[in-house]
């Protein structure tokens, strides 16, 4: 088993193991198993923008909620991109009352990603696989580096925080947690 098999592995059982402290669970919501990230392969479109998911250059996520489920489809809701897609919604969807299980995003810790440079952008693998995602409160996210993602600016999500530094080390940026990222730090970055 090499290390990224490993990573993802053990990554995937302290995500269920930690997750419902992080997402504010308490007492018999707690004991409630956590659902598992499913694929997001084939002609899945985001339920932020509606574009095909993998089609796209960058991280991908995807957030089940206790009581609610997206408008076409059941839990989870998906999506193409997390600047412009997961984490909008969220924020969003928070604002009515709607409180998530688990958010997953694309772990770039645990996937062996291309980088690809076109005409104008240079851009990431899309990876869609369930064992590709990992629990999103739990991730260093690389940001402001030459790497874009689905629509533009890119959250690159990495549950190791060394890899993310490698990261910056080849592509620029910096990092910032689950926690910093808010309505407002995505309503700027959206921007830049």
């Amino acid at each position: 088993m090499d290390r990224r098999t490993f990573t993802g592995s053990f990554g995937g059982l302290l995500c269920g193991i930690g997750l419902s402290g992080c997402l504010g669970l308490t007492g018999d919501q707690s004991s409630r198993p956590v659902p598992d990230p499913v694929d997001l392969s084939g002609s899945k479109t985001d339920d932020q923008g509606g574009m095909v998911i993998g089609n796209h250059g960058g991280p991908n996520g995807q957030i089940f909620y206790k009581e609610h489920s997206p408008e076409d489809h059941e839990n989870p809701a998906w999506f193409h991109t997390l600047t412009f897609g997961l984490f909008p919604y969220y924020f969003e969807h928070e604002r009515r009352g709607w409180k998530a299980t688990v958010i997953y995003v694309t772990d770039y810790s645990t996937v062996d990603y291309s980088i690809r440079t076109g005409k104008n952008q240079t851009s990431i693998s899309a990876p869609t696989a369930p064992e590709t995602f990992a629990d999103a409160t739990e991730m260093t996210y690389v940001v402001e580096s030459d790497v874009s993602g689905g629509m533009g600016p890119a959250l690159l999500p990495f549950s190791v925080p060394d890899d993310a530094e490698a990261f910056i080390g080849n592509h620029g940026g910096r990092t910032v947690t689950f926690d910093e990222i808010t309505s407002r730090f995505i309503s700027e970055y959206k921007r830049d």
